[in-house]
């Protein structure tokens, strides 16, 4: 359990409590880490997956706390806005058919959570952006009513010191200034977690890093945004800018880093560089204090909750984010953070399957890798994946010269899919099953079509016969009937 949130404004002398237990708690997990043995243990895997709950026309219906009052499952549980609710799967080991078992979860809560939302009138859209959404459906009365969600917003605006400023250029053009952090909730992400020993964590985070685009690119399903056509990934640019918290730049340059972000460079040590980072970097937004010391429990043999960390870290948002859990002895893991909702569960599965290969399989080559491959190359990449998504060029490096070559995303991930299923059979997945995830990739890059992509152009029909909002509501029923449907977005028929 983290810390309770109960309250929207804090004192000076709050964050100075909160900055002195951030420095015991990043003390804490230093002694931690070298205790020997901490964190090994057999790899797992988790997945989160965030929905939106939309009327019977496709309409975002602000319910999340009453279906959430429909339902006794764990498993669920509240996101920003009120048209949000989230699954949380329990962790699998990666051994075996994981993909297999987490599939069927997936299935389990998904059906739980429909049979909830049913008692309100409401059903369950899995999608990157709500296609049918409006301004009118975001703005404070769309925030859940949690005084977590209030003092996280209220905090962020405080900062900013101006209203949230998004510019997104893409097929179209969005401008908009915004009041609070409800634009967040037009995000909805899949994420998934792989337990790390902690002697491996920082090539198995920069692998992770280095994965994160292609496999962004192949997985788009966001390319709509309040009625215009932007990114293949909108929610890349959307989800920085709508939580940006920092003031105007002057001369040209901001004073502070970003809080959404893909990093300021590899990993060199491990997963406690990354945590010091954060700190060093942000200043706390929810400076809330809990009753046990790191210090002293660490000085008693005990785990530490390190709350205090948790709860800072869990306001910055790393698209690869290092976690620490304390349960179960303690361990950590890496948190992909990158991949939408949706389309399929199928294609949901198939995109965790690549995530997860590529940076298993990318480990043991980071040696070689890292020095031809300069970090703002990778960050490069991840944009023009999100902007571009199966139609990116890619920086990546080549056998045959020392700096990276240009390489279209089709062809570098058929020649990534093959590392991708060496990570996976290695890490004990059953052949079998990887070949079954990933030839789905395969198949979407053959026929040239992703979530984002299969919506452009189901829109583009529509579109031609009807205007745009009632195209963007027409596809959206297409879009949810084949998602139940248990296919793959690359054999949804296109009419």
């Amino acid at each position: 359990m983290g810390l309770a949130i109960e309250r929207e404004e804090f004192s000076p002398e709050d964050h100075q409590r909160f900055a002195r237990r951030l420095s015991e708690c990043l003390e804490a997990l230093r002694l931690v880490l070298r205790r020997p043995g901490f964190g090994e243990g057999p790899r797992t895997i988790g997945a989160e997956l965030e929905m939106f709950l939309v009327d019977g026309a496709g309409f975002p219906l602000p319910v999340n706390l009453q279906v959430l009052g429909q339902t006794a499952d764990p498993r669920v549980t509240l996101e920003i806005n009120r048209y949000n609710i989230e699954c949380n799967l329990r962790p699998t080991a990666l051994a075996g058919r994981p993909f297999t078992a987490l599939h069927g979860e997936f299935e389990d809560a998904l059906a739980e959570v429909r049979r909830a939302a049913a008692t309100q009138g409401a059903r369950v859209a899995v999608t990157g952006i709500l296609p049918t959404l409006r301004e009118a459906d975001l703005g404070s009365s769309a925030l859940t009513g949690k005084p977590r969600y209030r003092a996280l917003s209220a905090a962020l605006r405080r900062r900013k010191e101006a209203p949230f400023k998004v510019a997104i250029s893409g097929q179209e053009a969005l401008t908009l200034t915004w009041d609070d952090v409800t634009l967040e909730g037009a995000n909805t992400s899949l994420q998934f977690h792989l337990r790390v020993a902690p002697s491996e964590f920082a090539r198995m985070y920069n692998a992770a890093q280095l994965a994160t685009a292609p496999v962004l690119a192949v997985a788009a399903n966001s390319p709509h945004f309040l009625g215009r056509k932007l990114w293949d990934e909108t929610r890349v640019a959307l989800f920085r800018q709508a939580l940006d918290d920092r003031g105007e730049p002057q001369g040209g340059e901001f004073a502070s880093h970003a809080r959404v972000t893909f990093g300021h460079g590899w990993a060199r040590e491990g997963a406690l560089e990354l945590f010091s980072e954060t700190v060093a970097l942000h200043a706390p937004l929810l400076p809330v204090v809990g009753p046990q010391s790191p210090l002293e429990c660490v000085a008693r043999g005990q785990i530490p909750g390190l709350d205090e960390l948790r709860l800072h870290q869990g306001t910055v948002w790393n698209w690869n984010r290092a976690i620490y859990d304390p349960q179960d002895g303690g361990h950590l893991r890496i948190e992909y953070r990158a991949l939408p909702a949706g389309p399929s569960v199928v294609d949901m599965m198939a995109n965790g399957a690549f995530l997860l290969g590529l940076s298993l399989g990318l480990a043991d080559e980071m040696e070689t890798l890292l020095p031809a491959m300069p970090f703002t190359h990778a960050r490069g990449n991840f944009l023009r994946a999100a902007k571009q998504g199966l139609d990116a060029v890619m920086l990546w490096p080549s056998e045959k010269t020392p700096s990276p070559q240009p390489i279209p995303v089709p062809a570098l991930v058929r020649k990534l899919l093959p590392v991708a299923r060496r990570g996976l059979v290695g890490a004990g997945v059953d052949a079998a099953e990887a070949d079954a995830m990933l030839g789905i990739i395969e198949a979407r890059v053959e026929a040239r079509i992703t979530g984002a992509g299969w919506q452009r152009r189901m829109l583009e029909r529509l579109e031609a016969h009807m205007p745009r909002a009632d195209a963007l509501a027409a596809m959206l029923e297409r879009y949810l009937q084949h998602a139940v449907s248990g296919r793959p977005v690359h054999e949804w028929p296109l009419e």
